[in-house]
């Protein structure tokens, strides 16, 4: 096992308790309990929880503590859990196995998938909104959820992403803007969140930003690759969807070696990011974790 992956082991040992001891508690009362069994089968379907692990260490960069940031990880996870179901729907990418298991519209059926996400989008937003935190990084907070999840970000970049579908005269740079925001945007937020609730400086939580916005492009190339070249044992979902839907890739714009090489620029780069930050070594290990991941 490599330093990296020794470490990112260390990190969900220790943060994965806190995170999904408080995942599902909204979910666990109310009148629509089918609905409610909706959401809580995508959410406990475990995943990376690359975005709440990391809203957490964002914190832990900058002077603050792990349960200082769990109302911010608990809201990203939630608005990306509703973009996995959102996206895996007919209208979008018609997905029918997601983490190695039938997608929830196909156990559920669409509408209540849609309304799954509603709830979780939603609810990402209440989770903030009421916790115990001081008003000025609650309000931020917010505003940075709104910017990495709206049309500015992760839904801008979905619908770019649509509009794309079987265009040949894809250049590099519109490729790079679709991943800045479909998956850029939302890992940003995520790190700066969690800088926004450790009370980080300015330039702490500028250079979270763009450690953000940088390993969100080489999360989204490893992605490319994958589809290119993995199995849907691999993954835990269908591989090669990009290449069957006509969408423009890392591997089809460079080749395989091309790709790799972005990759590799990118992690580069959000390491370089980092550098003015006393507690950083778990973020490096997790960018480079996050280039050399297998699903």
């Amino acid at each position: 096992m490599s330093e990296a992956s020794t470490q990112v082991r260390a990190d969900l040992d220790r943060l994965l308790p806190l995170l999904d001891a408080a995942l599902t508690t909204p979910f666990r009362q109310g009148e629509a309990l089918r609905l409610a069994e909706a959401v809580r089968y995508s959410l406990e379907a475990g995943g990376k929880r690359v975005r709440p692990v990391l809203c957490m260490l964002a914190c832990e960069a900058v002077g603050g503590t792990p349960a200082q940031a769990l109302p911010g990880a608990l809201a990203v996870e939630y608005v990306h859990t509703y973009s996995l179901i959102h996206d895996d729907l007919p209208a979008m990418d018609d997905d029918d196995l997601r983490r190695g298991r039938p997608t929830n519209h196909k156990v559920f059926g669409e509408g209540h998938a849609i309304l799954a996400g509603d709830a979780l989008l939603t609810e990402a937003f209440g989770v903030l909104a009421t916790a115990d935190l001081d008003p000025v990084r609650r309000a931020e907070a917010l505003g940075l959820l709104a910017e990495g999840a709206g049309w500015k970000g992760m839904a801008g970049g979905q619908a770019l992403d649509l509009e794309g579908e079987n265009i040949e005269a894809y250049d590099l740079d519109h490729l790079r803007l679709i991943h800045r925001l479909k998956t850029g945007a939302l890992l940003r937020a995520s790190l700066e969140i969690g800088a926004v609730l450790g009370g980080a400086t300015p330039a702490g939580r500028a250079a979270l930003r763009a450690y953000g916005e940088t390993i969100g492009l080489a999360f989204q190339i490893q992605d490319d690759i994958l589809d290119a070249t993995a199995t849907d044992a691999d993954l835990g979902k269908r591989a090669g969807k990009d290449a069957g839907r006509g969408k423009i890739t890392y591997p089809s714009l460079l080749g395989l070696d091309g790709a790799r090489n972005a990759l590799s620029e990118a992690t580069e780069t959000a390491l370089c990011h980092l550098a003015s930050l006393p507690n950083r070594n778990s973020l490096a290990a997790w960018a480079r974790y996050l280039a050399l991941r297998a699903r």
